[in-house]
Protein backbone atom coordinates (compact mmCIF):
# COMPACT_ATOMS: atom_id res chain seq x y z
CA UNK A 1 0.00 0.00 0.00
CA UNK A 2 2.81 2.38 0.82
CA UNK A 3 4.46 1.63 -2.54
CA UNK A 4 1.23 2.38 -4.45
CA UNK A 5 0.71 5.66 -2.60
CA UNK A 6 4.28 6.75 -3.31
CA UNK A 7 4.19 5.80 -7.03
CA UNK A 8 0.78 7.25 -7.92
CA UNK A 9 2.00 10.91 -7.95
CA UNK A 10 5.00 9.82 -10.00
CA UNK A 11 2.74 8.14 -12.57
CA UNK A 12 0.54 11.25 -12.91
CA UNK A 13 3.62 13.44 -13.23
CA UNK A 14 5.05 11.19 -15.95
CA UNK A 15 1.76 11.25 -17.89
CA UNK A 16 1.72 15.03 -17.64
CA UNK A 17 5.24 15.26 -19.11
CA UNK A 18 4.24 12.94 -21.96
CA UNK A 19 1.14 15.03 -22.74
CA UNK A 20 3.11 18.30 -22.74
CA UNK A 21 5.79 16.77 -24.95
CA UNK A 22 3.29 15.54 -27.51
CA UNK A 23 1.57 18.94 -27.58
CA UNK A 24 4.85 20.77 -28.20
CA UNK A 25 5.86 18.35 -30.96
CA UNK A 26 2.53 18.70 -32.73
CA UNK A 27 2.72 22.50 -32.52
CA UNK A 28 6.25 22.55 -33.98
CA UNK A 29 5.19 20.22 -36.79
CA UNK A 30 2.25 22.47 -37.59
CA UNK A 31 4.52 25.53 -37.73
CA UNK A 32 7.01 23.79 -40.00
CA UNK A 33 4.39 22.63 -42.51
CA UNK A 34 4.13 24.74 -45.69
CA UNK A 35 1.09 27.01 -46.02
CA UNK A 36 -0.72 25.01 -48.68
CA UNK A 37 -4.14 24.63 -47.09
CA UNK A 38 -7.06 24.66 -49.46
CA UNK A 39 -9.04 26.74 -46.96
CA UNK A 40 -8.13 28.76 -43.90
CA UNK A 41 -8.90 27.04 -40.62
CA UNK A 42 -11.54 29.68 -40.06
CA UNK A 43 -14.97 28.45 -41.29
CA UNK A 44 -15.28 31.64 -43.34
CA UNK A 45 -14.31 32.11 -46.99
CA UNK A 46 -11.40 34.48 -46.43
CA UNK A 47 -8.28 34.39 -48.56
CA UNK A 48 -4.98 33.77 -46.76
CA UNK A 49 -3.37 37.01 -45.68
CA UNK A 50 -6.37 39.25 -46.24
CA UNK A 51 -6.94 39.77 -42.53
CA UNK A 52 -3.56 41.52 -42.29
CA UNK A 53 -5.19 44.49 -43.97
CA UNK A 54 -6.20 46.73 -41.06
CA UNK A 55 -8.95 48.34 -43.08
CA UNK A 56 -10.61 45.02 -43.86
CA UNK A 57 -14.17 44.78 -42.59
CA UNK A 58 -14.99 41.50 -40.78
CA UNK A 59 -17.13 39.16 -42.82
CA UNK A 60 -20.52 38.45 -41.21
CA UNK A 61 -20.52 34.91 -39.86
CA UNK A 62 -24.17 34.36 -40.67
CA UNK A 63 -23.52 35.00 -44.36
CA UNK A 64 -20.14 33.43 -45.09
CA UNK A 65 -20.08 30.35 -42.87
CA UNK A 66 -19.02 27.22 -44.71
CA UNK A 67 -21.43 24.80 -43.09
CA UNK A 68 -22.65 22.36 -45.65
CA UNK A 69 -25.04 20.72 -43.19
CA UNK A 70 -27.25 23.81 -43.29
CA UNK A 71 -30.31 23.11 -45.41
CA UNK A 72 -31.31 26.69 -46.30
CA UNK A 73 -31.73 26.70 -50.07
CA UNK A 74 -29.82 29.92 -50.77
CA UNK A 75 -26.86 28.76 -48.66
CA UNK A 76 -26.75 25.52 -50.65
CA UNK A 77 -26.81 27.47 -53.91
CA UNK A 78 -24.03 29.83 -52.84
CA UNK A 79 -21.88 26.98 -51.51
CA UNK A 80 -22.02 25.27 -54.91
CA UNK A 81 -21.08 28.49 -56.67
CA UNK A 82 -18.16 29.04 -54.29
CA UNK A 83 -16.79 25.56 -54.83
CA UNK A 84 -17.23 25.84 -58.59
CA UNK A 85 -15.49 29.19 -59.11
CA UNK A 86 -13.33 29.99 -56.09
CA UNK A 87 -9.74 28.95 -56.85
CA UNK A 88 -8.81 29.33 -53.18
CA UNK A 89 -11.36 26.75 -52.19
CA UNK A 90 -10.72 24.50 -55.18
CA UNK A 91 -7.09 24.93 -56.34
CA UNK A 92 -6.74 21.28 -57.37
CA UNK A 93 -10.23 20.49 -58.60
CA UNK A 94 -11.38 19.82 -55.09
CA UNK A 95 -14.86 19.46 -56.47
CA UNK A 96 -14.16 15.70 -56.38
CA UNK A 97 -14.43 15.85 -52.62
CA UNK A 98 -17.91 17.33 -52.72
CA UNK A 99 -20.74 14.95 -52.00
CA UNK A 100 -24.09 14.96 -53.76
CA UNK A 101 -22.41 16.06 -56.99
CA UNK A 102 -25.54 15.48 -59.09
CA UNK A 103 -27.53 17.72 -56.76
CA UNK A 104 -24.73 20.29 -56.87
CA UNK A 105 -24.80 20.29 -60.67
CA UNK A 106 -28.53 20.87 -60.52
CA UNK A 107 -28.05 23.82 -58.16
CA UNK A 108 -25.30 25.26 -60.34
CA UNK A 109 -27.62 25.29 -63.34
CA UNK A 110 -30.20 27.07 -61.20
CA UNK A 111 -27.63 29.70 -60.26
CA UNK A 112 -27.34 31.31 -63.68
CA UNK A 113 -29.79 31.62 -66.53
CA UNK A 114 -29.99 33.71 -69.68
CA UNK A 115 -32.39 36.67 -69.66
CA UNK A 116 -32.87 38.40 -72.98
CA UNK A 117 -33.32 42.12 -73.41
CA UNK A 118 -36.52 43.53 -74.93
CA UNK A 119 -35.46 47.14 -75.40
CA UNK A 120 -31.99 48.63 -75.39
CA UNK A 121 -31.15 52.33 -75.88
CA UNK A 122 -29.40 51.73 -79.20
CA UNK A 123 -26.24 50.40 -77.56
CA UNK A 124 -25.62 53.86 -76.14
CA UNK A 125 -25.10 54.56 -72.46
CA UNK A 126 -28.63 55.85 -71.87
CA UNK A 127 -30.45 58.83 -73.37
CA UNK A 128 -27.88 61.43 -74.41
CA UNK A 129 -27.84 64.86 -72.78
CA UNK A 130 -28.17 68.14 -74.62
CA UNK A 131 -25.07 69.46 -76.42
CA UNK A 132 -22.93 66.61 -75.10
CA UNK A 133 -19.32 67.01 -76.18
CA UNK A 134 -17.48 64.86 -73.63
CA UNK A 135 -18.06 61.60 -71.71
CA UNK A 136 -21.00 61.92 -69.30
CA UNK A 137 -20.26 62.57 -65.67
CA UNK A 138 -23.30 60.74 -64.36
CA UNK A 139 -25.75 58.07 -65.48
CA UNK A 140 -29.14 57.92 -63.76
CA UNK A 141 -30.21 54.26 -63.62
CA UNK A 142 -33.76 54.29 -62.33
CA UNK A 143 -35.69 51.21 -61.27
CA UNK A 144 -39.27 51.52 -62.43
CA UNK A 145 -42.20 49.34 -63.50
CA UNK A 146 -44.02 49.26 -66.85
CA UNK A 147 -47.12 51.08 -65.57
CA UNK A 148 -45.25 53.92 -63.79
CA UNK A 149 -45.24 56.28 -66.77
CA UNK A 150 -46.10 59.34 -64.64
CA UNK A 151 -43.05 58.75 -62.45
CA UNK A 152 -40.75 58.44 -65.45
CA UNK A 153 -42.20 61.53 -67.07
CA UNK A 154 -41.73 63.59 -63.91
CA UNK A 155 -38.08 62.52 -63.83
CA UNK A 156 -37.56 63.44 -67.49
CA UNK A 157 -39.03 66.89 -66.91
CA UNK A 158 -37.24 67.71 -63.65
CA UNK A 159 -34.20 66.34 -61.87
CA UNK A 160 -32.89 64.37 -64.83
CA UNK A 161 -32.51 67.64 -66.76
CA UNK A 162 -28.77 67.95 -66.15
CA UNK A 163 -27.65 69.00 -69.61
CA UNK A 164 -24.42 67.63 -71.05
CA UNK A 165 -23.31 66.07 -67.77
CA UNK A 166 -26.13 63.56 -67.33
CA UNK A 167 -27.60 60.54 -69.10
CA UNK A 168 -30.52 58.39 -68.00
CA UNK A 169 -31.88 54.89 -68.40
CA UNK A 170 -34.96 53.29 -66.86
CA UNK A 171 -34.67 49.66 -65.74
CA UNK A 172 -37.74 47.49 -66.26
CA UNK A 173 -38.91 43.91 -66.42
CA UNK A 174 -42.04 42.86 -68.26
CA UNK A 175 -45.54 43.53 -66.96
CA UNK A 176 -46.86 41.07 -64.39
CA UNK A 177 -49.71 39.38 -66.22
CA UNK A 178 -51.04 37.79 -63.01
CA UNK A 179 -52.15 41.14 -61.63
CA UNK A 180 -55.30 42.89 -62.90
CA UNK A 181 -54.76 46.03 -64.94
CA UNK A 182 -54.33 47.48 -68.42
CA UNK A 183 -51.74 45.93 -70.72
CA UNK A 184 -49.23 48.74 -71.35
CA UNK A 185 -46.70 46.76 -73.37
CA UNK A 186 -47.54 48.52 -76.66
CA UNK A 187 -47.53 51.93 -74.99
CA UNK A 188 -44.16 51.10 -73.47
CA UNK A 189 -42.75 50.33 -76.92
CA UNK A 190 -43.94 53.73 -78.16
CA UNK A 191 -42.39 55.40 -75.10
CA UNK A 192 -39.11 53.59 -75.70
CA UNK A 193 -39.01 54.58 -79.37
CA UNK A 194 -39.75 58.21 -78.54
CA UNK A 195 -37.37 58.77 -75.61
CA UNK A 196 -34.73 56.08 -76.19
CA UNK A 197 -34.18 55.57 -72.45
CA UNK A 198 -35.91 52.25 -71.72
CA UNK A 199 -33.85 49.18 -70.83
CA UNK A 200 -36.22 46.23 -70.45
CA UNK A 201 -35.64 42.52 -69.88
CA UNK A 202 -37.71 39.40 -70.28
CA UNK A 203 -38.65 38.68 -66.66
CA UNK A 204 -41.68 39.62 -64.59
CA UNK A 205 -41.25 42.96 -62.84
CA UNK A 206 -41.90 41.91 -59.24
CA UNK A 207 -40.35 42.84 -55.91
CA UNK A 208 -38.33 39.65 -55.61
CA UNK A 209 -36.93 40.11 -59.12
CA UNK A 210 -35.43 43.53 -58.36
CA UNK A 211 -32.00 41.92 -57.90
CA UNK A 212 -32.08 40.88 -61.55
CA UNK A 213 -32.22 44.56 -62.50
CA UNK A 214 -28.99 45.22 -60.60
CA UNK A 215 -27.10 42.28 -62.09
CA UNK A 216 -28.31 42.82 -65.65
CA UNK A 217 -27.72 46.57 -65.42
CA UNK A 218 -24.12 46.00 -64.26
CA UNK A 219 -23.58 43.76 -67.26
CA UNK A 220 -25.12 46.26 -69.69
CA UNK A 221 -23.16 49.15 -68.16
CA UNK A 222 -19.87 47.26 -68.46
CA UNK A 223 -20.39 46.89 -72.20
CA UNK A 224 -22.15 50.16 -73.07
CA UNK A 225 -20.77 52.79 -70.68
CA UNK A 226 -17.00 52.63 -70.97
CA UNK A 227 -16.38 56.28 -70.04
CA UNK A 228 -19.16 57.20 -67.60
CA UNK A 229 -17.68 58.35 -64.29
CA UNK A 230 -20.56 57.79 -61.85
CA UNK A 231 -23.84 55.91 -61.56
CA UNK A 232 -26.85 57.02 -59.58
CA UNK A 233 -29.06 54.00 -58.98
CA UNK A 234 -32.43 54.84 -57.51
CA UNK A 235 -36.18 54.31 -57.42
CA UNK A 236 -38.67 56.28 -59.50
CA UNK A 237 -40.30 57.92 -56.46
CA UNK A 238 -37.42 60.17 -55.37
CA UNK A 239 -36.40 63.78 -55.82
CA UNK A 240 -32.82 64.57 -56.82
CA UNK A 241 -31.13 67.96 -56.61
CA UNK A 242 -29.20 67.45 -59.84
CA UNK A 243 -27.20 70.72 -59.88
CA UNK A 244 -25.89 70.14 -56.36
CA UNK A 245 -25.21 66.47 -57.09
CA UNK A 246 -23.18 67.34 -60.20
CA UNK A 247 -21.15 69.90 -58.26
CA UNK A 248 -20.55 67.40 -55.47
CA UNK A 249 -19.33 64.70 -57.88
CA UNK A 250 -17.05 67.12 -59.72
CA UNK A 251 -15.41 67.93 -56.38
CA UNK A 252 -15.06 64.20 -55.63
CA UNK A 253 -13.22 63.66 -58.91
CA UNK A 254 -10.53 66.10 -57.84
CA UNK A 255 -9.73 64.06 -54.74
CA UNK A 256 -6.94 61.42 -54.78
CA UNK A 257 -9.42 58.59 -54.22
CA UNK A 258 -12.67 58.76 -56.13
CA UNK A 259 -15.98 58.19 -54.49
CA UNK A 260 -16.88 54.56 -54.11
CA UNK A 261 -20.44 54.41 -52.72
CA UNK A 262 -22.56 57.26 -51.42
CA UNK A 263 -25.81 56.46 -49.67
CA UNK A 264 -28.23 57.49 -46.89
CA UNK A 265 -27.09 57.55 -43.29
CA UNK A 266 -29.39 54.67 -42.39
CA UNK A 267 -26.99 51.73 -42.53
CA UNK A 268 -28.96 48.57 -41.88
CA UNK A 269 -27.19 45.68 -40.19
CA UNK A 270 -28.39 42.36 -38.92
CA UNK A 271 -28.15 38.80 -40.15
CA UNK A 272 -27.03 40.05 -43.57
CA UNK A 273 -23.84 41.88 -44.51
CA UNK A 274 -24.08 45.64 -44.03
CA UNK A 275 -25.98 47.21 -46.91
CA UNK A 276 -27.31 50.60 -47.96
CA UNK A 277 -31.04 51.03 -47.57
CA UNK A 278 -32.97 53.74 -49.31
CA UNK A 279 -34.27 55.05 -52.59
CA UNK A 280 -30.96 56.03 -54.15
CA UNK A 281 -27.19 55.69 -54.00
CA UNK A 282 -24.18 56.73 -56.08
CA UNK A 283 -21.14 54.67 -56.98
CA UNK A 284 -18.33 55.05 -59.45
CA UNK A 285 -18.30 53.58 -62.93
CA UNK A 286 -15.23 51.54 -62.01
CA UNK A 287 -17.03 49.98 -59.06
CA UNK A 288 -20.03 49.22 -61.29
CA UNK A 289 -17.80 47.14 -63.56
CA UNK A 290 -16.29 45.35 -60.56
CA UNK A 291 -19.79 44.60 -59.25
CA UNK A 292 -20.60 43.04 -62.62
CA UNK A 293 -17.61 40.70 -62.33
CA UNK A 294 -18.20 39.71 -58.71
CA UNK A 295 -21.91 39.12 -59.31
CA UNK A 296 -20.88 36.02 -61.27
CA UNK A 297 -19.59 34.59 -57.98
CA UNK A 298 -22.48 35.49 -55.68
CA UNK A 299 -25.77 33.74 -56.14
CA UNK A 300 -28.82 35.95 -56.60
CA UNK A 301 -30.66 36.93 -53.43
CA UNK A 302 -34.29 38.14 -53.65
CA UNK A 303 -33.72 41.42 -51.73
CA UNK A 304 -31.82 43.73 -54.07
CA UNK A 305 -30.23 46.06 -51.48
CA UNK A 306 -28.99 43.07 -49.47
CA UNK A 307 -27.54 41.47 -52.59
CA UNK A 308 -25.57 44.62 -53.42
CA UNK A 309 -24.21 44.49 -49.85
CA UNK A 310 -23.16 40.87 -50.37
CA UNK A 311 -21.25 41.80 -53.53
CA UNK A 312 -19.68 44.81 -51.81
CA UNK A 313 -18.38 42.58 -49.00
CA UNK A 314 -16.74 40.31 -51.56
CA UNK A 315 -15.04 43.34 -53.14
CA UNK A 316 -13.88 44.69 -49.79
CA UNK A 317 -15.46 48.03 -50.80
CA UNK A 318 -16.33 50.64 -48.21
CA UNK A 319 -19.36 52.95 -48.51
CA UNK A 320 -19.58 56.52 -47.29
CA UNK A 321 -22.32 58.09 -45.21
CA UNK A 322 -23.86 61.26 -46.57
CA UNK A 323 -26.44 63.27 -44.63
CA UNK A 324 -27.63 65.01 -47.79
CA UNK A 325 -29.35 61.75 -48.78
CA UNK A 326 -32.65 61.65 -46.87
CA UNK A 327 -34.69 58.49 -46.64
CA UNK A 328 -38.10 60.03 -46.11
CA UNK A 329 -38.23 63.62 -44.84
CA UNK A 330 -36.43 66.39 -43.02
CA UNK A 331 -36.01 65.96 -39.26
CA UNK A 332 -38.15 68.20 -37.03
CA UNK A 333 -38.86 71.63 -38.56
CA UNK A 334 -35.88 71.74 -40.90
CA UNK A 335 -38.07 71.40 -43.98
CA UNK A 336 -39.85 74.72 -43.33
CA UNK A 337 -36.80 76.73 -44.35
CA UNK A 338 -37.25 78.04 -47.94
CA UNK A 339 -33.71 76.84 -48.76
CA UNK A 340 -34.10 73.39 -47.19
CA UNK A 341 -34.18 71.49 -50.48
CA UNK A 342 -30.97 73.21 -51.54
CA UNK A 343 -29.20 71.44 -48.65
CA UNK A 344 -29.96 67.92 -49.88
CA UNK A 345 -28.99 65.67 -52.78
CA UNK A 346 -31.76 63.06 -52.61
CA UNK A 347 -35.19 62.82 -50.98
CA UNK A 348 -37.07 59.52 -51.03
CA UNK A 349 -40.79 58.88 -51.29
CA UNK A 350 -42.14 61.73 -53.42
CA UNK A 351 -45.04 61.47 -55.87
CA UNK A 352 -44.72 62.69 -59.48
CA UNK A 353 -46.71 65.84 -58.65
CA UNK A 354 -44.50 66.52 -55.65
CA UNK A 355 -41.34 66.05 -57.74
CA UNK A 356 -42.55 68.58 -60.34
CA UNK A 357 -43.51 71.10 -57.64
CA UNK A 358 -40.23 70.67 -55.74
CA UNK A 359 -38.24 71.19 -58.93
CA UNK A 360 -40.14 74.41 -59.67
CA UNK A 361 -39.54 75.63 -56.11
CA UNK A 362 -35.85 74.77 -56.42
CA UNK A 363 -35.54 76.91 -59.54
CA UNK A 364 -37.56 79.75 -57.99
CA UNK A 365 -35.43 79.95 -54.84
CA UNK A 366 -32.10 79.43 -56.63
CA UNK A 367 -30.98 83.10 -56.45
CA UNK A 368 -31.47 83.42 -52.69
CA UNK A 369 -30.20 79.93 -51.85
CA UNK A 370 -27.24 79.73 -54.25
CA UNK A 371 -24.56 79.59 -51.54
CA UNK A 372 -26.37 77.27 -49.11
CA UNK A 373 -24.20 74.33 -48.06
CA UNK A 374 -25.24 70.68 -48.06
CA UNK A 375 -26.45 69.04 -44.87
CA UNK A 376 -23.66 67.56 -42.77
CA UNK A 377 -25.59 65.99 -39.89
Amino acid sequence: MVLICVCTPCIFLALLFVYVGLTVCMSMRSMAAPATEIMPKSPHFVANGILRNKSFAPLPKTFWENQRHKKAFWNQLQLVVDHQFNSILQPQKAKRSMKNSSFDDFLLKKSFSAVRSFDNPGGECGAQGKDEQEPPLLLFAIKTTPDNFNNRQAIRQTWDNGGAYVRRVFLLGKQNTKEPGVDVSELLKLESNFYGDILQWDFEDTFFNLTLKDVLFWSWFSHSCKQTHFVFKGDDDIFVNTPKLITYLQIQMEKPEHLKVLYPTQLLQGLYPAYAGGGGLVYSGQLTRRLHLISKRVHLFPIDDVYVGMCMVRLNAFPMHNHAFLMFDFPKNEGKDPCSYHTILVMHKRSPNQVVKLWADLKHTQPQCRDVALRVE
